[in-house]
């Protein structure tokens, strides 16, 4: 199990926020763009995450950085409950 405080620690002194996401089985978010960097975490169940064309599927505890900018999109491929953390630069 991934520890979200650790991650969280990590996170805000690299300047990012983190919040934790919820997704059930086939939820899609579909062409995202932030204008600020964005972190994710898998903490548990299957993500995917297309950015700028290019799928990841990182596995819990894999960190993944999303350019401020780029067009991404998170889906939940698996048959379970996906959470995430994911935070912006502040």
């Amino acid at each position: 199990m991934t520890d979200r405080q650790q991650i969280a620690a990590d996170w805000a002194a690299r300047g990012f926020s983190c919040d934790l996401w919820t997704d059930s089985p086939g939820q899609r978010w579909e062409d995202f763009t932030h204008a600020t960097d964005e972190l994710v975490t898998v903490l548990e169940g299957n993500m995917e995450f297309e950015v700028e064309g290019r799928v990841h599927r990182p596995q819990p505890g894999e960190e993944l950085l999303i350019p401020a900018g780029a067009l991404h999109s998170a889906r939940n491929i698996g048959s379970t409950t996906a959470r995430w953390l994911y935070g912006y630069r502040e």
